[in-house]
């Protein structure tokens, strides 16, 4: 069932995700579409979310869009930064110096390269910020040394969610601290609980397949006047997805596009995916087992020791997972 309607303002609206928003000029959303988008969201009571570009809106797009309940993404280089519910970062650089607010949630997209070399940066946010939603821009890109790396990275970015934790803090890393606290999957969900609308007026199942030209006709799923048509819309639902409907991942953004762009499946994830969800998985109970040593923390919770990263190689026991 549909929660959410996102609302690209802009062909150059921030990334907030995996993808890379494309465009190489802005291209505003037309006025009367931003309008009937907002209708839409009123008629179908959807929750809207504001994807903003780094450019200025024009005050009568800002008055529109303050006629109803939403909330909005916006890159940390715009100058309407201040109105954000959340910021994202296109690049750890821009982190360096922002003015942060301890009550809000922050994205950072960063490639691996960058994660690596980054580590302290990234501990500094952790620290900082009410939430801070880790995204890495090239998945596809993880060799069997990176996933080592990553390993590392996340027992660095642990030592400082578990000395938080034991002072009475609860700070959240989207890659770590989101298992400890989910007794079920909760997963990006795009094409099932939230569409997007793009500038053109089409409804996408999410912006990458607006940005990707290759996907941008198969994956448009309707119109304004003709409202919304998902073709096997089954597909994009947990419970048609027979890998990850037996997972306890549960942080993993099960991400239909990085599905479509490496497995030519939106419902098979790559082995990417799979590894890093997993690796991240273990970092989560590792914080569990250690923060109990010192207090009651989420008794409730119980994250089992696997022995796999990848389901699909243990997938003659899928019934045991």
């Amino acid at each position: 069932m549909l929660q959410y309607l996102i609302i690209l303002l802009d062909d150059a609206s921030t990334s907030y995700c995996h993808y890379e928003s494309k465009s190489p000029s802005n291209h505003l959303i037309e006025l009367p579409t931003l309008k009937a988008g907002i209708r839409f969201a009123m008629k179908e009571n959807l929750m809207i979310q504001f994807v903003y570009p780094e450019n200025d809106l024009p005050d009568d797009y800002k008055e529109a869009i303050e006629t109803i309940d939403h909330s909005k993404i916006i890159p940390s280089t715009s100058p309407m930064v201040d109105q954000a519910d959340i910021v994202v970062f296109n690049n750890w650089k821009d982190a360096i110096g922002f003015v942060l607010d301890s009550s809000s949630t922050y994205v950072l997209r960063i490639c691996k390269v960058d994660l690596f070399a980054q580590v302290d940066v990234i501990k500094t946010l952790i620290s900082k910020v009410f939430r801070l939603n880790l995204i890495i821009t090239d998945i596809d890109s993880f060799k069997d040394d990176d996933f080592v790396k990553y390993q590392d990275v996340l027992a660095s970015f642990s030592n400082e969610v578990e000395k938080l934790f034991k002072e009475g803090k609860t700070p959240q890393l989207n890659v770590i601290t989101d298992r400890i606290a989910l007794t079920q999957m909760n997963n990006c969900n795009a094409g099932s609980n939230n569409i997007t609308l793009a500038p053109n007026g089409k409804f996408y199942i999410c912006p990458a397949f607006y940005y990707s030209e290759e996907d941008r006709e198969v994956f448009c799923v309707g119109d304004l006047q003709n409202g919304l048509s998902i073709k096997a819309a089954n597909l994009y639902k947990l419970p048609y997805a027979p890998l990850c409907r037996i997972c306890d991942a549960y942080q993993c953004k099960r991400c239909v596009w990085i599905n479509r762009k490496m497995t030519y499946d939106i419902t098979t994830p790559s082995h990417e995916q799979c590894v890093l969800a997993h690796i991240e998985r273990n970092a989560s109970r590792n914080i569990l087992e250690n923060v109990r040593k010192v207090k009651d923390f989420y008794p409730e919770q119980d994250i089992k020791e696997i022995d796999y990263l990848d389901p699909f190689d243990v997938r003659i026991d899928w019934h045991k997972i």
